[in-house]
């Protein structure tokens, strides 16, 4: 491979431009133009056309009734071959608690020093409700989800410089089992997180996002605690 061919020599630039516009697409709320994308990648129309046009033959982008880009739903089948079995399990105990608790409940997994969203729940027939996309990353020393992460892991094992203000959090959500956040992942919503550990797997945490208003983030914390009980013991945790 020559240096043109990789960002750094090791890496291809084809493949990592595609992989952007699918970040790209993914974090816009609104389908995108061919120009918005070789904008935010900075290459020339041309280029985006071409790289557009290789992930629409494999499915991955699609295009709505006005021709703008969004995802394709062949993601959705390479989506779901990821933890397969776990998302098997967790995906009716988010159900029934993202209806019981009137909420958005996901699942984030830790994947290097990030928390990502595997799966998320809105509920049926609440009247505000909070959207949080699968695939969605934050580092893992912000909100709730990870710091129900960070009690599986130890100290020693957490990315350089989360503080000493964290680790206390840390500590208190480990002692009471569950975790929380106002305001830290996005403005003016709140967290409420439970760890999930499971034998052989990344440290996990089950989640609920809401609004603020009077709610019990330990009662919150109750019900996750029942679905995180239940796919433990499916999955032999």
């Amino acid at each position: 491979m020559s240096a043109s061919d990789g960002t750094n020599g090791a890496t291809s630039q084809t493949l990592d431009r595609g992989i952007r516009i699918l970040e790209l697409l993914a974090d816009r709320l609104e389908p995108q133009s061919i120009d918005d994308v070789a904008a935010a990648l900075g290459v020339h129309r041309s280029v985006a056309y071409r790289l557009i046009r290789t992930l629409e033959q494999h499915g991955l982008v699609g295009r709505d009734a006005a021709g703008r880009l969004q995802l394709g739903a062949a993601l959705a089948a390479l989506a779901a071959g990821v933890a397969h079995d776990l998302q098997a399990e967790v995906l009716p105990e988010l159900t029934a608690a993202a209806n019981e608790l009137a909420m958005t409940c996901f699942l984030v997994v830790l994947d290097h020093d990030e928390c990502v969203t595997l799966v998320s729940v809105e509920p049926r027939h609440a009247v505000a409700t909070v959207a949080q996309r699968p695939g969605t990353r934050h580092p893992v020393g912000v909100g709730a989800p990870g710091k129900a992460i960070l009690t599986q892991l130890r100290p020693a094992a957490w990315p350089a410089g989360l503080g000493a203000a964290l680790a206390g959090e840390v500590h208190e959500a480990a002692v009471r089992g569950w975790a929380e956040s106002q305001n830290e992942v996005i403005p003016s919503l709140h967290a409420v997180a439970v760890p999930l550990a499971l034998r052989g797997r990344a440290p996990a945490a089950i989640a609920a996002v809401h609004l603020p208003g009077g709610h019990d983030a330990a009662a919150v914390a109750d019900r996750l605690m029942r679905s995180a009980t239940a796919v433990r013991a499916a999955l032999g945790g």
